[in-house]
């Protein structure tokens, strides 16, 4: 006689908020961090000039991750506790409506009517907010929208990725800091593009490849631009 074991399973959507801006954060902390590097070094910077641009890019650019996914995030979730009052209301005011309405969205997802009604009445019955939001609203406690720790999460992954070119461009002579920012972070950001497919389940080749040829194009355009700046200073 067969036995029912009871286990636990990890999907990919569990994950999804955290990844995306943890990957984004990162990425976008080093190439913004390594543009200005390279920028600031085609333009014949010096030690110091470049050491200021790095710090202030990364302070900057990670406190206004932070404050771009905190007012996105705390819109979401505006609205979110917006359409869960006026739901709560609902309820309140026309339960049995409420209740048909349940048991209809069941119908729809393949549900015969009889075993639609019974189901929406039993899970009414436990948590009737609950079940409205999750199957009417889509709303559930997986996705309700954090604005705290997703702004925490942009503004250090945003400093992790750009400590990386910073400590490069430290740890290399003056005359070299383009050409090395440059190669070791196309490296970091094909590493930071393989994680994230493969943490996430994507393309692992073309997630890596759009990133890295995005982040070489932004730093060839930058380091143009230093270059000209450099050049007619000069």
């Amino acid at each position: 006689m067969s036995r029912l074991r009871g286990h636990s399973e990890h999907h990919l959507v569990e994950r999804l908020g955290w990844l995306r801006a943890a990957v984004l954060g990162a990425n976008d902390g080093l190439l913004s961090t390594a543009s200005l590097i390279i920028g600031v070094a085609a333009a014949q910077g010096t030690p110091r000039d470049i050491l200021i641009a790095g710090v202030s890019g990364l302070v900057a650019g990670a406190m206004s991750m932070a404050a771009g996914e905190y007012v996105s995030v705390s819109s979401q979730a505006d609205s979110e506790t917006a359409d869960l009052s006026r739901e709560r209301q609902e309820l309140h005011d026309n339960h049995d409506g409420e209740l048909r309405e349940l048991a209809n969205i069941y119908v729809k997802r393949g549900l015969d009517r009889a075993l639609a009604a019974e189901v929406a009445e039993q899970l009414m019955a436990h948590d009737a907010l609950g079940a409205h939001a999750r199957d009417e609203l889509g709303i559930s406690d997986m996705s309700r929208a954090q604005p705290v720790q997703a702004a925490l999460a942009s503004a250090a992954s945003f400093a992790i990725g750009a400590i990386a070119p910073l400590v490069v461009a430290l740890a290399t002579p003056a005359a070299q800091v383009a050409a090395s920012v440059a190669a070791a972070s196309l490296l970091f950001l094909a590493v930071l593009g393989y994680a994230g497919a493969k943490t996430g389940g994507a393309n692992v080749l073309r997630a890596t490849f759009r990133v890295t040829f995005w982040g070489a194009a932004a730093m060839a355009v930058t380091a143009g631009i230093g270059f000209l700046f450099g050049t007619h200073v000069g």
